[in-house]
């Protein structure tokens, strides 16, 4: 069965080529785009100041990092961890440039583009007109939301491993993941044929509507609105 990696980076900007780096990296293993239990979780010792306007963003300041390893150290284990799996991610292209800089720095090989799966791509095109952030998308698909008063990668995997099971079509009723133990990625899965899937209506909101009216507006003559 299918295993991908879902994962998040937190970082001290938007810009590794000015160099911005990353201080918190979270991934959950799935299998069969369902979480397994294992996870990878770290923070990381920048080597530089964090700047406050990016603490606000993950309440993570330079003195929470102190004594943390620093990328050299937890290298390996990542790499370790995610294998040659398939890498999930929200705006992947932002955390494989991190990575990818990182991994130059200590001299490992650079993540392949080629194992990245988009779920903004995969939003976007799904939804294409209306707001596609990962707080969007727990809102469309009523995930609560409730814990997230900063971004926090580990939160973050958490709820991004919920919206991708969403975008995948939603898991049914009467199908369940049992991992036989903490150590081990073995999974097995049940369905009951008696089990109804309840329906999950997805209702925009006014914004969305609007948004999606001024994305209809530049195409020549849609169908929908004839």
């Amino acid at each position: 069965m299918k295993r991908s990696i879902l994962f998040d980076t937190e970082t001290t900007g938007l810009d590794p080529a000015r160099g911005d780096r990353v201080i918190e990296i979270a991934a959950l293993e799935l299998v069969g785009d369902l979480p397994t239990g294992q996870h990878y979780h770290v923070l990381v010792h920048p080597e530089r100041d964090i700047p406050e306007e990016a603490s606000r963003v993950h309440g993570i300041t330079l003195a929470d990092l102190e004594g943390k390893p620093k990328f050299a150290d937890i290298a390996d284990g990542f790499l370790e961890f995610i294998g040659e799996d398939a890498l999930i991610a929200h705006n992947a292209r932002f955390d494989f440039g991190f990575l990818n800089a990182e991994l130059k720095r200590v001299q490992r090989p650079p993540l392949s583009l080629e194992r990245m799966v988009d779920t903004l791509d995969i939003a976007r095109e799904r939804y294409p007109g209306l707001p596609n952030s990962l707080d969007a998308l727990c809102r469309r698909f009523s995930i609560d939301l409730s814990a997230r008063t900063t971004h926090n990668a580990l939160l973050d995997c958490r709820l991004l491993a919920e919206v991708y099971l969403e975008l995948m079509g939603g898991r049914q009723r009467g199908l369940g993941l049992a991992v036989q133990d903490a150590g081990t990625a073995q999974v097995s899965y049940t369905y009951d044929h008696a089990a109804q899937r309840t329906p999950r209506p997805v209702m925009p909101t006014a914004d969305e509507l609007a948004a999606h009216a001024r994305f209809l507006e530049k195409i020549k003559e849609p169908i929908w609105t004839g």
